[in-house]
C-alpha cells in the first residue's frame, strides 16, 4: 500500500516535469508568468490523466505527444477551470490529415453527403480529432493552432451546435457580444469580396468567413498567437475575447517586445 502510494505520487511528479520541459520549449507559452505557467501546467496534468488519447491508422501516442497536446488544451481554458472541457473523454490523434463523411443541406432542403479532408475535428457527440503533424506545428506563434481552433469549437458547443455564440459569463452582455461580432464577421466577408487574394496575406485566414462557428474559432487561435492585429481591426471583438478567456493576451505578449 505504502509502495502504491508513492509509486504513483512519483508517477505525478515525472509528468508535471514532462509538462514543464515540454511548455518551456513551447513559443505559443512564452509570456506567461511564474505562477501562470504553473497553474497551465497542473491543468494540463489533469487532462493528461482524466482524457483517453488514442492513436488512429496505427500511430503510437507516447507521453510527449500527450503533453504538447494538453499544454495547449489548457491555454484557452486556463482561467476557466477544467470544467470548461466536461462533457467529452476522448482525444483522437492521426497520423496525417483524415478523411471523414459528411452531411449538409443545401438550399431547398437537399441533402448532399460527401468526403472532407480535416486536420482537426470537434464532435458535438464525442471526442475532439486531431492531425498529430499539425499539432506539433501549432506550438509556435504564426497565428496558427488546430488545438485551440478546436477547443474553441468545443466550448462554443456548450450550449449546442457550435454558432459563434458559447454561453457567456456572468457579467457579459448577450447584445454586446452578439453586435461586436456580427459587425466583424460582415466586415470580414466584405473585405474578402472586395480584396481577394490581397486579403489572404493579412494575420486573419480566410477560412474564417466559412460561418460564424469558423469566425470565433479562427479568432480564437489569433486572440492567443497574434493579437495585435485582433486588437487593431476588430476592437470591439477583442475586448469581447478578454472577458470570454479571461486572458488580455496582447498585454501578455507585449512584454515580449
Amino acid at each position: 500500500m505504502v509502495f502504491g502510494f508513492f509509486g504513483r505520487r512519483a508517477a505525478a511528479e515525472s509528468e508535471l516535469a514532462q509538462l514543464r520541459q515540454r511548455a518551456a520549449r513551447m513559443p505559443l507559452l512564452a509570456g506567461l508568468s511564474h505562477a501562470e505557467l504553473t497553474q497551465l501546467v497542473a491543468l494540463a496534468a489533469v487532462f493528461a490523466r482524466g482524457k483517453a488519447f488514442s492513436g488512429a491508422a496505427g500511430l503510437m501516442v507516447t507521453p510527449s505527444m500527450v503533453a504538447t497536446v494538453t499544454l495547449q488544451m489548457a491555454l484557452p481554458v486556463m482561467n476557466l477551470g477544467k470544467e470548461a472541457l466536461d462533457g467529452w473523454e476522448e482525444v483522437v490523434l492521426y497520423p496525417s490529415a483524415f478523411v471523414v463523411r459528411d452531411h449538409w443541406m443545401a438550399p431547398g432542403g437537399v441533402v448532399h453527403e460527401g468526403d472532407s479532408v480535416l486536420i482537426g475535428q470537434a464532435r458535438l457527440d464525442g471526442p475532439v480529432v486531431l492531425s498529430w503533424p499539425d499539432v506539433k506545428r501549432s506550438t509556435g506563434r504564426d497565428g496558427w493552432n488546430v488545438v485551440i481552433h478546436e477547443i474553441a469549437h468545443k466550448l462554443d458547443m456548450l450550449n449546442g451546435d457550435a454558432n459563434g455564440f458559447p454561453p457567456l459569463h456572468k457579467g457579459m452582455n448577450r447584445e454586446q457580444w452578439s453586435q461586436a461580432w456580427a459587425a466583424a464577421y460582415a466586415n470580414f466577408q466584405q473585405q474578402l469580396e472586395c480584396e481577394g487574394e490581397m486579403a489572404e496575406e493579412g494575420w486573419l485566414d480566410p477560412y474564417a468567413a466559412e460561418s460564424p462557428a469558423e469566425f470565433f474559432a479562427v479568432l480564437s487561435e489569433a486572440f492567443f498567437e497574434c493579437p495585435q492585429g485582433l486588437a487593431e481591426d476588430y476592437p470591439a471583438v477583442y475586448r469581447q475575447l478578454v472577458a470570454f478567456y479571461r486572458q488580455d493576451t496582447l498585454a501578455r505578449l507585449s512584454t515580449l517586445e
